[in-house]
């Protein structure tokens, strides 16, 4: 099992015309949030194939993979990380969380965020209240794939019935001036409302006058229609403009 050997399958059934569409789609343009990243052209469910059958990939081919200059190689690489994490004892758990700790610069674009930090970031703190507070810290990070690990690695604990986290940090976050954080809010945020809509509305109460748009419409997507036409109305304070800034660079190998 080898990082090669997975590069080879990748590149078997890419396509330049998938890698074509996957780079604009994913926004790799001059000044964008995913600039300068590279495409072969491989869809997810081929990556997921993949990542099921290699997940006992030892941790250095992983951070080959990882370190590759294309975004299929990076998410397979983090693919076979939640493969493995799911079936790991927690001393293996703990090495996997630490590795993708390391390793997050790789981490640079919302898919492999949404990916990673529910599953290794989320799961592994999820037993471990006192150390999520390196959530609080990324969520004030200058680094936007961090602020979006921040909110979407609290996915763990929302499906655990715990909200804590996602409300302080949504809070933390309301002032952010990214689309994607918006959104990744707002996602969290509805994914509460799912499981305690009256957790959801004590949230909007305090906070929707100063939510983005965007992060206001995704929380309130599950309510009902004439609710949502009443939070939507709610007069506004002023409103952070979305950015699509250029981050960290793309990892080269």
């Amino acid at each position: 099992m080898t990082a090669s050997t997975i590069m080879k399958r990748l590149r078997a059934v890419a396509t330049p015309e998938k890698a074509a569409v996957l780079a604009r789609f994913f926004k790799t343009g001059p000044g964008q949030y995913g600039e300068g990243d590279r495409f072969l052209g491989v869809m997810v469910p081929e990556q997921r194939k993949l990542a099921k059958e290699f997940r006992d990939l030892p941790l250095p081919e992983v951070e080959t993979l990882l370190a590759s200059p294309y975004h299929e190689a990076r998410l397979t690489g983090f693919l076979v990380l939640t493969c493995a994490f799911e079936r790991a004892d927690e001393s293996r758990r703990r090495e996997f969380y630490e590795f993708t700790l390391v390793h997050r610069a790789a981490l640079n674009n919302w898919d492999l965020v949404d990916v990673i930090a529910p599953v290794i970031i989320g799961g592994w703190l999820l037993e471990r209240p006192a150390d999520r507070k390196l959530l609080r810290k990324y969520a004030k990070s200058t680094d936007l794939w961090e602020r979006r690990i921040a909110i979407v690695a609290t996915l763990a604990f929302i499906r655990a019935g715990d909200f804590g986290d996602t409300l302080a940090i949504s809070e933390v976050l309301l002032g952010d001036k990214h689309d994607l954080i918006h959104k990744a809010t707002g996602w969290m945020l509805r994914e509460v409302g799912k499981r305690d809509v009256a957790v959801l509305r004590g949230f909007l109460g305090e906070h929707a006058a100063r939510m983005p748009r965007t992060a206001l419409r995704y929380a309130i997507e599950r309510l009902p229609e004439a609710e949502r036409k009443a939070w939507l109305a709610v007069p506004r304070a002023a409103q952070p403009r979305a950015a699509h800034r250029k981050t960290r660079p793309t990892p080269r190998p």
